[in-house]
């Protein structure tokens, strides 16, 4: 599978009576009454001259299975495939392409960025907010930022997704903790029992650099 990086919006329907309880149209921005989560979209902002091209910015493409200049990382049982970075996004978002094992997946957590997920292949159970969602292949999730959750792979197959994070910064986290294994479905060697807690040691003390930390279930 190879992922190349380089949008329609129908506005949804605003009810007049939004307008009659909260505050006089005329003074709330048209956007905001239109997208009023929708804050940071490129059509939130003024309008503006659009940048000149980067030439010093070139195609990225990326094949999980074949490029072997991609890298592959073992992280709690998991493994993770860099597919773009903020390198190669100038920071906007960066794509990991993650195989989760039976029984794998991440402890819960929260963190100040966007994470969409897209199941490839079998499916995960997703815990958002306390409360659990079966997401299967073919299905879109989006996990606000800040917002609590952990999803783990509690069918008997192994599960495919992809995972965006906007902006990047994430898979810089996954870099500094995450073991380099052979390829995208190669488990990390298992720890022995003082190397997990040296590791759990390391991944909480880089948390807070980005943006992220762990929480109760």
């Amino acid at each position: 599978m190879v992922f190349v990086a380089f949008g329609a919006w129908p506005p949804p329907i605003v009810s007049s009576t939004i307008f009659a309880v909260s505050m006089k149209p005329e003074s709330i921005p048209l956007f905001d009454l239109l997208h009023p989560m929708n804050h940071n979209s490129i059509t939130a902002q003024p309008i503006s001259p659009i940048p000149a091209d980067a030439p010093e910015r070139n195609l990225a493409v990326a094949d999980a299975t074949n490029d072997a200049s991609l890298r592959h990382l073992g992280i709690v049982g998991d493994t993770y495939t860099i597919l773009l970075s903020g390198d190669d996004t100038d920071g906007r978002y960066c794509l990991i392409d993650m195989h989760i094992p039976p029984g794998g997946g991440p402890p819960p957590h929260r963190h100040d960025f966007e994470e969409s997920f897209t199941m490839l292949a079998g499916e995960i159970e997703a815990t958002f907010r306390g409360a659990k969602s079966i997401i299967r292949a073919g299905e879109t999730i989006n996990i606000p930022a800040n917002a609590p959750h952990f999803f783990t792979n509690a069918s008997p197959q192994p599960a495919r997704l992809l995972c965006i994070c906007s902006p990047a910064g994430q898979e810089e986290l996954f870099l500094a903790v995450g073991t380099p294994v052979a390829g995208r479905t190669t488990p990390a060697p298992k720890p022995s029992p003082a190397d997990q807690v040296a590791t759990m040691k390391k991944i909480l003390a880089l948390l807070p650099q980005y943006r992220t930390e762990l929480v109760k279930p």
